[in-house]
C-alpha cells in the first residue's frame, strides 16, 4: 500500500470517528492525488469514489447534517408529464399574465412596475423581484406617491400577487412514492445524535404533507393550535427531541400569516390577512423580519457546528443572500462540508462555481464532471468503472452515438427523484407506499 493512500485511509478514519484535527477539506481535497485516466490519460475525478463520499456523509449518525432542498425539487414531481409546480420564471409569467388581465388599478400597477424594473435594467424581472420592488416602495410610501403609485395601490399589487403564488403552490403530492416521501422514510430510519435540519427556501407544502404521511414528528418554528404563533425562543434554543426533524422555511410559507395583532401565525385560512412569502432583504423593521431572520440565522448556526454536513439538491444558486450565509459558513468552519447536487451542466451555475473554486469544501456534482477540492474534472467512464456502478442509482450509463458505442457516466443525484431513490438504497427500504397504520384504539 503507498504512503500517499494510507494516509487518505488514516484520514477517512479519523473524520468518520469524529477526531477534530482532521479537517473536512483534507478529505475533500485529497481525492485530486488519486483521480483516474482516462484513455487518453486525461485525468478525471472516481466516480464511485465520491459516491461512497456521500453515502459515508448520510449514513453518519454523529455528525450534524443539513438538507438543503430548492425549487428544483418540487419542480422534479411530475403529474401528466408536467411539473406539480412550475419555475419561477414560467410562474411569473402565468401571474403576471392573469393580475395584468384584470383591467384595474392592480393590473396598471403591475404593467407600470414591470416596465420600471426593466427600464432599471432587469432583463427579465420575476416574481420575487417585483416583489422585493412594491415592498421597498411600500415603506417609503406614506400618504402620497413613490414613483407614481399610492400606498393602497402598491398593498392591493402585493396582496394580489402572493395569492397567485398561493394558488400556483397549493398543490399535494399525487402518491406515496415521492422523493418528498423518501427522505421522510430516510429521516424516519435513522437514529442520529443530532436532528436531521431541512432548509428550503419553497413557499409550497410538499415536505409537510411527506412528514406528516410518514407520520414523523417536526418543528418548524410554530407552536399551539387554535392560533399559532412563532416561538423564537424554542427556535434558539433546539431542544425538541432528536426524533423531530426540523423544517426551517427561509422565505416563508404559503400558510404563514401575519394577524390584526401584528404577531405572526401558520394556518390554512389567511384569507383577509398578510400572507408572508418571500422576504425581500430591504427596509423591513425588525419585528417584521423576525421569522426571516430568525431561520437565516438557522442556517448560519448549522454551520458553525462541529463537523457539519450539508447536502443541497435542487438549488440554483441564484439568490445571493444565501448564497453568503453558504460561503462564509465554509469559510469559518474548516470542518463543514458541503455537497451540491446539480440537475445541469456546471456551466449553468456560474454561482456555485465561483464558491467552489475558493472552498476546498464545497463539492459540485454534476452530470457530466464535477468539482471537488476546488479542481474541475469530467467523470471517469473507463470500462471498469463503469461497471463497478451498475448497482447504483448514483450514476447511469449513456451511450455517446456520435463516438461510436463508447458508454460514458453521468450523474444522476441532481434529479430529486434520483436523490430520494439514492436515499432509499442506503438504508434497504422500499419506501412510502401508503401511510403507516394508526395505533390500534386511535
Amino acid at each position: 500500500m503507498s504512503s500517499m493512500v494510507a494516509r487518505w485511509l488514516l484520514y477517512r478514519r479519523a473524520w468518520s470517528s469524529g477526531c477534530q484535527r482532521c479537517p473536512a477539506s483534507v478529505m475533500l481535497s485529497f481525492p485530486k492525488h488519486v483521480a483516474k485516466y482516462n484513455h487518453t490519460m486525461e485525468q478525471r475525478h472516481d466516480p464511485g469514489r465520491h459516491a461512497n463520499y456521500l453515502r459515508q456523509v448520510l449514513s453518519h449518525d454523529k455528525k450534524p447534517l443539513g438538507l438543503f432542498l430548492g425549487a428544483g425539487c418540487s419542480q422534479s414531481i411530475r403529474v401528466d408529464g408536467q411539473p406539480l409546480i412550475p419555475d419561477l420564471a414560467t410562474m411569473s409569467g402565468l401571474i403576471s399574465a392573469s393580475i395584468s388581465g384584470r383591467g384595474d388599478d392592480t393590473a396598471a400597477a403591475m404593467t407600470s412596475l414591470s416596465q420600471q424594473l426593466i427600464d432599471d435594467g432587469y432583463a427579465a424581472p420575476n416574481l420575487e423581484d417585483v416583489l422585493t420592488r412594491v415592498r421597498s416602495l411600500r415603506e417609503v410610501a406614506g400618504n402620497g406617491e413613490v414613483r407614481g403609485f399610492t400606498l393602497a395601490t402598491l398593498t392591493s399589487l402585493d396582496e394580489a400577487i402572493c395569492a397567485e403564488i398561493c394558488t400556483h403552490v397549493s398543490k399535494e403530492l399525487p402518491d406515496f412514492s415521492t422523493p418528498y416521501h423518501n427522505v421522510a422514510v430516510w429521516i424516519d430510519r435513522l437514529k442520529r445524535a443530532d436532528a436531521v435540519e431541512v432548509f428550503t427556501p419553497n413557499y409550497d407544502l410538499l415536505m409537510e404533507q411527506a412528514l406528516e404521511d410518514t407520520h414523523l414528528p417536526y418543528f418548524d418554528g410554530f407552536v399551539g393550535s387554535r392560533r399559532t404563533f412563532f416561538d423564537l425562543y424554542a427556535v434558539e434554543e433546539d431542544l425538541l427531541p432528536v426524533r423531530w426533524a426540523r423544517l426551517w422555511k427561509l422565505h416563508g410559507s404559503m400558510n404563514w400569516r401575519r394577524e390584526p395583532s401584528g404577531e405572526v401565525s401558520r394556518g390554512e385560512n389567511c384569507e383577509g390577512l398578510e400572507r408572508l412569502i418571500h422576504p425581500s432583504h430591504l427596509k423591513y423593521d425588525q419585528s417584521r423580519k423576525m421569522p426571516y431572520l430568525a431561520l437565516m440565522d438557522r442556517l448560519k448556526e448549522f454551520f458553525r457546528k462541529p463537523s457539519p454536513a450539508m447536502v443541497i439538491c435542487g438549488y440554483s444558486f441564484a439568490d445571493e443572500h444565501i448564497n453568503q450565509v453558504i460561503r462564509q459558513g465554509l469559510e469559518g468552519n474548516a470542518q463543514a462540508i458541503c455537497y451540491v447536487l446539480l440537475f445541469n451542466g456546471l456551466d449553468s451555475y456560474p454561482n456555485a462555481l465561483q464558491i467552489a473554486a475558493q472552498r476546498s469544501n464545497l463539492t459540485l456534482i454534476a452530470p457530466d464532471e464535477a468539482v471537488v477540492g476546488t479542481k474541475r474534472l469530467k467523470w471517469a467512464d473507463d470500462e471498469e468503472t463503469i461497471k463497478s456502478l451498475e448497482r447504483t442509482v448514483a450514476f447511469t450509463e449513456k451511450t455517446l452515438v456520435d463516438e461510436g458505442e463508447r458508454k460514458t457516466l453521468r450523474a444522476t443525484l441532481g434529479d430529486f427523484v434520483s436523490f430520494g431513490e439514492f436515499l432509499i438504497e442506503l438504508i434497504g427500504s422500499e419506501g412510502l407506499k401508503r401511510p403507516p397504520e394508526e395505533p390500534a384504539g386511535a
